[in-house]
């Protein structure tokens, strides 16, 4: 005998008899003419035939990499690296389509927005307390018998005083963009 009988080789490879006998029938093994297997030969030929994952998993393994040497299939990085791509080319195409923005530019832009808001609420009485006063007073004089003097800085703090209240209660609001 050349080579080795399948018992021999099924403990050589660690393989059951019958996994021996499987791979000498799909063609996995190399067999010497006189029907002993040729160890090298085939533990080569087995290694190019076999996955890799199947190997682990008749091994009882679930085919993931359980030890910091071994890697992940070709086909389940792949896998996984296609899915990838295809979330990150929808999320580009939401970006383009408008559905979905930055969230830290979207945060900056409320907080720009209200600030500007609040501003213009602050400075509002200083500008409208002497139009408003002047009002005032043109309507009332238009009533006979009637003489009433409204001063701009009392108006103007009135009305800065009504208009913080209004920006207070508007402070408690909160935007969320989660």
């Amino acid at each position: 005998m050349k080579g080795m009988s399948e018992r021999e080789y099924a403990a050589h490879s660690g393989l059951s008899r019958g996994g021996v006998q499987k791979a000498r029938k799909n063609g996995r093994l190399v067999v010497h003419d006189d029907g002993s297997i040729n160890a090298a030969a085939s533990d080569v030929r087995r290694a190019e035939m076999t996955d890799p994952d199947q190997q682990r998993r008749s091994l009882g393994g679930d085919g993931l990499s359980s030890s910091p040497g071994e890697t992940t299939s070709y086909i389940k990085a792949r896998t996984a690296l296609t899915v990838y791509a295809a979330q990150e080319r929808q999320l580009a195409v939401q970006k383009k389509k408008g559905t979905m923005v930055d969230r830290a530019r979207a945060e900056t832009l409320v907080f720009r927005l209200a600030r500007e808001a609040r501003d213009v609420w602050v400075t509002w009485p200083g500008r409208v307390a002497a139009l408003m006063a002047a009002q005032i007073m043109a309507e009332v004089e238009r009533q006979p018998g009637a003489s009433v003097t409204i001063e701009t800085a009392i108006m103007q703090r009135v009305l800065e005083a009504h208009v913080r209240e209004q920006l207070d209660a508007l402070a408690d609001l909160r935007v969320s963009l989660a």
